[in-house]
Order: C-alpha cells, then structure tokens, then sequence
C-alpha cells in the first residue's frame, strides 16, 4: 500500500524533530530504516581491514575495497529507479539475500586466502547487492510529506542521519575486526543488511506507490543523472568519499605503524564525534542563507581542514587534526543532500539520493585505494594527502559549475531538466 500523503496536523505547522517524528508511521519505518543502512558504511571498511589481516597488503585491500564500492556506486542508481519503478519491497527482498550470501563467500574466501582474482570477482556481487536503504527512507518521508512544512525538516533529519550512518558504521566494523576478530565486520555488515532490510520491506504501508513502466521516450523514463546539478553533487560527493576512504586506511596504518593498531578505533571515533555534533547542529539551524552559498562556503572549509592532516606524526596530534575534518565534513554533506531536494522532480527522486550516496561510496572505495597504494609505498602519513587531493580536485569542479545549483524556477529548471527528459517540480525550501 503506498503512503499516505501530508500526514501532519496543523501543530506541526512549527517545524521540527519532535514533529517530525510524531509523524503517524514514521517509527515503523525509520527504525528498521536505520539498522539496514549502517552496512552501506561497513562495507569498505570491513574488506579493507579483513582483507590487509589475510594478506599484510594495504594496497591489496584496497584494491578489493575499491572494487566492492565501484559497483555499489554503480549499481546503486540502477536499484534506485527500480524502486521507484516497481516497488521498494519488490526489490530490496531478494537484494538483501544476494547481498548477504555474496559477503559469505568473500569472507570464506578470503579466510582462505584465495588468489586476489577471486577477491575481485566476489567483491563485485558483494557491493553491487548493497541496498540503498538510505534514499529508500528519503522516498518515504516525500510521499507522506508532500506539501507539508515538514517536508523541510525531514530532509534535514535525514542528512543527519546519513552523518550518522557513515560515522557509526566504519566504527563499528573497525571495532569488530580489530577486537573480535578480522572477518567480525563483514560478519556483522551481512547480519545487519539482511535482517534490518527484511523488516524494513515488510513495512509496505509506508512505502511510495510504485510508478510503473514508463513510456519510452517519455520525461519519466530520463535518469536523474540527466539534471545538470546533480552531476555537480555528485562530484563533490565522490570527493567527500575520497575522505572517509583515506581516512579509514591512513588511520588504521598510522595506528599500527606505531604500535598501537588498538587506538584506531578511538581515532577514528574521535574524526566521528567532529562528524556527528556537526551534523546534529546543521540539521537544527534554521538557515537565513542559501543552500548554494552554504555548500560554496562550507566545502572550501572542509579542504583546509584536511590540509595538516598528513604533517600529524603523534596521535594526540593526529586526533585533532581528525575532529577538525569531522566537523567541516558534515556542513558539505548536509546542504548536497538539501540541494537535490530543490534540484530533482519527484519522478526521479529515489535514483538521484543513490546517485549521491553511490558517489560517497565511490569516493570512499578510491580513497582506500589510492591510499593504501601511497602507504604501502611511502609509510602511512601519505596516505593522509588523498583526503586533500579528492577535496581539492572536487572543489575546482563545484567553483568552475556552480550556477548548475541555482534553481531559478521555471525558466531553469523547464531549459535543464524538461528539455533533458525529467519532469519539473517546484523546489522546495529546505533551509
């Protein structure tokens, strides 16, 4: 059954999260919502750790990483429109079982250190299954919402929660493999995906109503790739990626190139906490500003703040340097995911949120690479400039195209998505 739309009361006229969650069936699927998308985080994360333990390789590991988040990050846009095409239970059920099996047999594989093609060829399956509860909730909160003034705080709450998502997540897969045991977070990432995203399918009254085969050749069928803006997100999403990527190797072996391979759990928890209180704060500010200009400013900040990060050669030093870039990183997240929701019509709503979370994923899949590539030839603190150089690159690109994140109404959104094939929907303010 489809979801209800603008379920709200006039109280909640004043928008905020207490409203918000009072929202009649919110909880039914926000709950099981949040267990099934913290493995979209795990997953790297796990195959890097699991995989350098079996093999003494960061490069290795990150090569397997990478390639399980190049297919989720190419995939994801694909499960995305199939939602919004058939139905999200009829596409996350039996996705949820091949992605659980799949991380199986690269577990075993690895444990039983197979040849690195073997690896490669597991891993494509494993991150190509991943599914896309994240944009699945988004899709949710629009369909109950739609014409609401909560409209704005639930897009608000759900960037914090993917704040949460990609900061609960490494930490948790982090502290399983080094403190229980290496194959731990994959283990866990599997259990988590296959039982939070049953329960989360099974809630089919919350669900948007399936839209149905369109067409061909009709503004339905366009992929959301096709909205000049959102191209330009997901660019400066791949370079948060290379971020959390880069952080997650160089951390790991910064920790245990000094012999404390047990501290990166908490150095990693602290770059997590500067994320989190971040992410908690721009979600409840009610933001004079504009989107755009938040991103143009917040994302130059996030650059210079990964600038020290590989001069940090003690800890105390390095976990400065790590909050410092959690708490600019969270401002540039938020405001992307706020901009699609001006940018994207509703017809393509679900597939541009996985476009964006795919390009983090990517992001994040090629930092671990490029990462454990410098670490394994120059020592650890290297491995601390892909952070910078991914940030950097992407910049250039959000200055060099930033008029793409202008919503100028009809006259440019009917010349940049009409004409492009995706239907037109009034942006809504989420600031």
């Amino acid at each position: 059954m489809a979801a209800t739309v603008n379920d709200t009361t006039g109280a909640e006229a004043r928008a905020g999260y207490g409203s918000l969650l009072r929202t009649r069936g919110a909880l039914s699927f926000l709950l099981p919502g949040f267990l099934a998308r913290q493995p979209f985080a795990m997953l790297t994360i796990g195959i890097l750790l699991l995989v350098n333990d079996t093999t003494g390789s960061y490069g290795t590991a990150g090569t397997v990483s990478a390639t399980a988040g190049v297919a989720m990050a190419l995939f994801a846009p694909l499960s995305g429109k199939l939602a919004d095409r058939f139905g999200q239970a009829t596409v996350l059920i039996p996705g949820v079982v091949v992605h659980a099996a799949t991380i199986s047999l690269l577990t075993v594989l690895a444990l039983s250190h197979a040849p690195l093609w073997a690896l490669l060829v597991a891993a494509v399956p494993a991150g190509a299954s991943t599914p896309q509860i994240g944009p699945m909730v988004r899709a949710r909160w629009a369909a109950k919402l739609d014409g609401s003034p909560l409209m704005p705080t639930a897009a608000a709450f759900e960037s914090v929660t993917d704040e949460f998502t990609f900061v609960i997540g490494p930490v948790l897969a982090t502290a399983l493999c080094t403190g229980v045991h290496p194959a731990a977070g994959l283990v866990a990432e599997a259990a988590l995906t296959l039982i939070g995203g049953l329960i989360f399918a099974t809630q089919r009254r919350t669900q948007p109503a399936a839209a149905g085969r369109p067409a061909a050749g009709s503004a339905k069928s366009a992929s959301a790739l096709s909205v000049p803006g959102v191209r330009v997100l997901a660019i400066t999403m791949l370079g948060i990626g290379t971020v959390f990527g880069g952080m997650q190797v160089s951390m790991t072996a910064f920790t245990k190139e000094l012999g404390e391979p047990g501290l990166n759990g908490l150095m990693y928890g602290t770059f997590a906490a500067g994320n989190m209180i971040a992410g908690i704060v721009c979600g409840a500010v009610a933001w004079k500003t504009s989107a755009q200009r938040r991103l143009l400013i917040a994302y130059p900040l996030l650059v210079l703040a990964t600038t020290p990060l590989w001069a940090a050669h003690a800890l105390p030093l390095l976990g400065a340097a790590g909050l410092l870039v959690g708490l600019c990183i969270a401002p540039s997240l938020i405001t992307g995911y706020t901009l699609v929701e001006k940018l994207v019509p509703a017809s393509a709503r679900t597939e541009a949120f996985t476009w964006l979370t795919g390009a983090v994923g990517l992001g994040q899949a090629a930092g671990a690479t490029v990462g454990g590539r410098l670490i394994d030839a120059h020592g650890a603190s290297t491995g601390f400039l892909v952070p910078l150089g991914g940030t950097a690159l992407a910049l250039v690109v959000l200055l060099g195209l930033r008029k793409a994140l202008t919503p100028k109404g009809e006259s440019v959104v009917a010349a940049g998505v009409v004409a492009r094939g995706v239907g037109h929907r009034e942006p809504v303010s989420v600031d």
